[in-house]
């Protein structure tokens, strides 16, 4: 009675979970080997369900396989696309060739639409342009005193992070222009630019909801900012 009682339970916990058995190479293969009299229809069924579970690893493996490759070609061409952008950056004579590299090469480089850089200017009118005179006018934005924390928090008196990704179902006007009404998702970036010196903030905006979004890594982006910071000091200094 009690080998029938220990049969029946270990009946039913395989019922409960067949995978203890199918999931088991060394099971499988002693019960398919156990007796050739056994080797009838269940058996075979029993083969094919376990050739079914095994090709779904595989093709699971390779899904696997082929993000993991997607993943790191992505990473590389971010990489390569950040080292020239810096490259950029540091080949620019003045301060209006760091401009003209921040509005018309930058966003080719680094596959963006805009790139915009806010200054707080505490004296000038907000939103106003502080570059050299011509099209580089608006590529400068003034801000108010704190405007580029409150801007990146979007006034909720948090501390800001140092990039905040982000989609937008507006973007500003005074710092994208006539561009906003297409700007869908940015990075937004705040700058250390030295001591006594307010806060900046860099740009990115995209006319691509996807383009940017919180679950998104932030180390390469990081690096260029550094660089971006210590070649924007130099200028303004």
């Amino acid at each position: 009675m009690a080998d029938h009682a220990a049969i029946e339970d270990l009946k039913e916990r395989i019922l409960s979970d067949p995978g203890v058995i199918l999931d088991d190479p060394d099971m499988i293969r002693g019960l398919l080997d156990a007796d050739p009299s056994f080797r009838g229809r269940q058996v075979v069924d029993l083969r094919s369900v376990l050739v079914g579970r095994l090709e779904q690893k595989i093709g699971h493996l390779e899904d696997t396989h082929r993000e993991v490759l997607a993943a790191a070609y992505d990473n590389v061409a971010g990489t390569n696309q950040v080292h020239k952008a810096c490259l950029a950056l540091l080949d620019a004579a003045d301060f209006a060739g760091f401009l003209n590299v921040m509005v018309d090469d930058l966003p080719q480089i680094l596959s963006v639409d805009i790139v915009r850089l806010g200054l707080e200017a505490p004296g000038a009118v907000a939103g106003k342009g502080l570059g050299p005179e011509g099209n580089l006018n608006r590529v400068v934005i003034a801000m108010p005193q704190d405007g580029v924390g409150t801007y990146i928090t979007h006034g909720r008196g948090l501390g800001p992070r140092q990039i905040t990704l982000r989609q937008l179902a507006k973007a500003s006007p005074e710092l994208y222009g006539d561009a906003a009404a297409q700007i869908r998702s940015e990075a937004a970036v705040r700058l250390d630019l030295g001591a006594e010196r307010r806060p900046g903030l860099l740009l990115f905006g995209s006319n691509e909801k996807k383009r940017f979004h919180r679950d998104q890594g932030t180390d390469l982006l990081t690096f260029f900012c550094g660089v971006f910071e210590r070649t924007l000091r130099r200028w303004i200094a």
